[in-house]
């Protein structure tokens, strides 16, 4: 059975705290396992969680600051040790080579899995799958940073009640769906006219990134939205000197690009009070369901309409 959900591995910035490890995130979808910005701990993080490393496909990594990465090393060789039978592909922006090439090599070990490394120079379309286009889109940090997008193909799907309508049933059904159309009891019937385009789900990934249009390309039409809110309202300039978002900022982002799910993690410690990111961002205007993102919540991505 396909699998669609968001596993938090850990939800703090700059520093973990008691309850808070660094960041990490892992996208269940179907067969593939897409790991996001995998931070000190997160080997650890993904054995509370029950996450394999053989559950890995592809991992991201928006920039090279230390809670986004310094976990990399530790999951590289994890892959390895368990000798992983399938390649994984990693994105990371291309300025930060060289901080992957220590990551990658920190210590020795045996290398048994093939990694490929697939840098991120630019926006645009990065791998398309059967499943997926992933695309990437440059933010606004103190770093290269960039936030990453994935997109299901639209899908065409008859409807029960308009085949029943037209009197099609059966081997019918498949020869219309081939065709494109099919002539019954002396009337042609299109495939248009018994079906309806079903658009394929979206998910966003934002980190740390003040407001930019990166923002709003990522988050368009999402049907999951994960996104840092490291500061509330009031501390908005400490936000954009640090190149960051606020819980109010993250709210607007959700309603302006039509969000249906919002997520909200990457919390400072200096807060200890996380339900006020949810009212600010609901303040802004965002109606849809809200997360508070913990480490090892999970979020299933909604249903298709």
């Amino acid at each position: 059975m396909s699998v669609r959900e968001l596993v938090v591995l850990g939800t703090a910035s700059q520093v973990p705290t008691r309850h808070r490890n660094h960041n990490g995130y892992l996208l269940r979808w179907d067969g593939e396992g897409v790991l996001f910005d995998p931070g000190e701990g997160t080997q650890r993080q993904m054995l509370h969680a029950g996450v394999a490393a053989h559950d890995l496909t592809r991992i991201c990594v928006t920039h090279f600051h230390g809670d986004h990465s310094l976990g990399l090393a530790g999951v590289i060789q994890r892959i390895n040790l368990d000798r992983v039978p399938h390649p994984v592909t990693v994105h990371y922006p291309h300025s930060g080579q060289r901080y992957f090439d220590r990551l990658r090599h920190a210590t020795a070990f045996f290398e048994s899995v093939p990694l490929s490394q697939q840098p991120v120079k630019g926006p645009g379309v990065l791998d398309r799958t059967p499943a997926f286009t992933l695309e990437a889109r440059p933010l606004s940090h103190p770093v290269d940073c960039f936030g990453y997008r994935l997109v299901e193909p639209d899908t065409f799907r008859m409807l029960p009640e308009r085949l029943a309508a037209h009197g099609i049933a059966g081997p019918d059904v498949g020869r219309l769906q081939r065709s494109g159309s099919l002539t019954v009891d002396g009337r042609t019937v299109t495939r248009d006219q018994v079906g309806e385009m079903r658009r394929g789900q979206r998910f966003a990934f934002v980190m740390d990134t003040r407001m930019c249009d990166g923002v709003l390309e990522l988050a368009d039409g999402a049907d999951l939205l994960v996104i840092e809110s490291t500061f509330l309202d009031e501390d908005e300039r400490l936000a954009v000197d640090h190149g960051h978002l606020t819980a109010g900022q993250a709210g607007r982002v959700a309603r302006e690009a039509g969000v249906r799910h919002l997520v909200l993690t990457h919390f400072s410690q200096r807060y200890s009070d996380p339900a006020e990111f949810e009212r600010q961002a609901r303040a802004a205007g965002f109606e849809g369901p809200v997360s508070v993102a913990e480490d090892f919540m999970r979020v299933a991505v909604p249903k298709r309409r």
